[in-house]
């Protein structure tokens, strides 16, 4: 959530909102970049900030609460570094095609940056719904295996 506190902070440390530091903060990076290059459009911008900066963030804060509603619990969202969205489902069957099938949850935690619980109860639905089974590998450790990935069956591993 964003703050009005910080956001008139940064209105009033970048130079009374010519360079837009506020604009970049709520997300609004076009403007911000004109705000930037035009000095707050010739600090006529700026005024009209100090005005509506408290509904600015409200708004902002509007947007990111409907972006939040739109993702499902059950269907996280993570962007991570990589500049695209990637549901946990996708970092698992990615995972699953680069190990030959077999998954860990700890492979998915580090693929995906979430935490092993989250990656245990997403790849346990999975199994729930048919997409995947459990194995045993022979020194005991439990797998998720997507047999979709698999080119042939695996000497290490055993059905659970």
């Amino acid at each position: 959530m964003y703050s009005t506190g910080v956001a008139y902070l940064l209105w009033l440390v970048s130079g009374f909102g010519a360079l837009g530091f506020h604009r970049f903060y709520l997300g609004k990076f076009g403007t911000g970049l004109l705000y930037m290059f035009t000095g707050g459009l010739a600090g006529i911008g700026s005024l009209y900030d100090l005005v509506t900066l408290s509904l600015q963030v409200r708004e902002a804060n509007l947007r990111l609460g409907y972006r939040n509603a739109v993702w499902d619990d059950e269907v996280p969202e993570y962007s991570g570094f990589r500049g695209k969205k990637e549901t946990i489902e996708s970092v698992i069957l990615k995972t699953a095609k680069k190990n030959n099938g077999v998954v860990t949850p700890s492979a998915v935690a580090l693929e995906g940056g979430v935490d092993l619980d989250e990656a245990k109860n997403a790849l346990e639905k999975l199994v729930q719904k048919g997409h995947a089974e459990i194995r045993v590998k022979k020194t005991g450790m439990y797998v998720y295996f997507f047999s979709d990935f698999s080119n042939g069956v695996h000497p290490d591993l055993e059905d659970f």
